[in-house]
């Protein structure tokens, strides 16, 4: 059975990511990086990905947990995974290829990124099902220290370009795994939360202490950074909060909104009753649904609108405003409508289909 409100999760998640990645792709006239408006983008934009590769890892543990329930051995686990790796992978780079750099958009065709991320959490998936809770609390802790664990490697000092570029396989491996656009140090660490949020689906209510006093530290985070004027997040740069790369504090804050959103939209359909809000928010339901599709499909436009515009003017803030929320809106009717017409032609119809 489907639980509703991971499906409005996920809708939540890849709507924002479709919000952030639109206003990145037609910046407005006049709005630099600390503008109050671009501040309120980014914010979406780090809520965003957490947001999606936590339901990611959510799904990728349920899955592999039933997996474990029906067949253990190892050519099942490799059936299991293969099929997943291999659709990731290829989604990343029809992703890469459709948002070129050279062709006005942020990525080279072998720059790993989010699906490549959940690739390597989907190969995870296993080894999760198998270790105890306290297990899985230790490695989110390690991954959550990581990038003051691996230092300089975690590419801090790497221009745009760098990080989104490699030379060889070995430079490739370290953008995949330490400095890239999503690492894999520190970004498993929430594969490993979705994995505890699904061990502790029924019990989330038992989690608030910890979520209160988690706020309590980023509150003083805030205070803190205003107190020694540091800007407490920034995309990249000296901030308390960085998104590029990822620090601990932003791996930590993210993470703990991430629960705050589970917690809230749960409701009570894990007991048997009704998500938050009932059906006012089923909306949102069938673009969950479509998330990889919609992940895909909406950097094949943007891919267009970002060779058709790389040398023109950029837009008066109203029109990339209005243009960022139609084209982020269009996906929740379009996504309904597929649901109705064409449910079969999807991402996530064909892992059906090989799992």
């Amino acid at each position: 059975m489907r639980l509703k409100y991971i499906d409005r999760i996920r809708g939540i998640a890849i709507l924002c990511m479709i919000q952030v990645h639109t206003a990145a792709i037609i910046p407005p006239e006049g709005i630099t990086v600390g503008h109050p408006i671009a501040f309120l983008s980014a914010s979406i934009g780090g809520m965003a990905a957490p947001m999606f590769v936590t339901i990611s890892g959510w799904g990728i543990y349920r899955s592999a947990k039933r997996r474990n329930e029906s067949a253990n051995e190892t050519l099942s686990w490799i059936n299991w995974i293969l099929p997943r790796v291999m659709i990731l992978v290829l989604c990343q780079l029809l992703v890469n290829v459709s948002l070129n750099l050279e062709r006005g958009g942020r990525f080279l065709w072998m720059t790993p990124g989010v699906l490549t991320l959940l690739a390597i959490g989907s190969i995870f998936g296993p080894m999760l099902v198998k270790i105890s809770q306290r297990k899985k609390i230790s490695l989110l802790i390690i991954f959550l220290f990581s990038p003051i664990i691996i230092g300089d490697l975690n590419g801090s000092d790497l221009s745009w370009i760098e990080r989104v570029s490699s030379v060889g396989t070995i430079e490739w491996i370290e953008r995949l795994l330490l400095n890239g656009t999503y690492p894999a140090m520190p970004w498993l660490a929430f594969i490993v939360l979705g994995s505890l949020i699904e061990d502790k689906n029924s019990n989330l209510k038992k989690i608030d202490p910890i979520i209160k006093l988690s706020l309590v530290i980023i509150i003083a985070s805030m205070f803190y950074s205003f107190y020694e004027q540091i800007p407490w997040a920034l995309t990249e740069g000296e901030a308390i909060l960085t998104f590029f790369p990822s620090n601990s504090m932003f791996i930590f804050t993210s993470g703990i909104f991430v629960i705050i959103i589970f917690r809230i939209l749960q409701g009570n359909e894990i007991l048997g009753g009704e998500p938050a809000g009932g059906d006012k928010y089923s909306w949102l339901e069938p673009a969950g649904r479509l998330s990889l599709t919609i992940y895909v499909l909406h950097f094949v436009i943007l891919g267009f609108v970002a060779y058709f515009m790389q040398d023109l003017p950029r837009l008066e803030v109203y029109l990339a405003f209005i243009t960022t929320i139609i084209h982020t809106a269009i996906w929740i009717p379009l996504a309904i409508l597929h649901e109705k017409y064409i449910p079969k032609v999807s991402f996530e119809e064909l892992l059906r289909r090989f799992n």
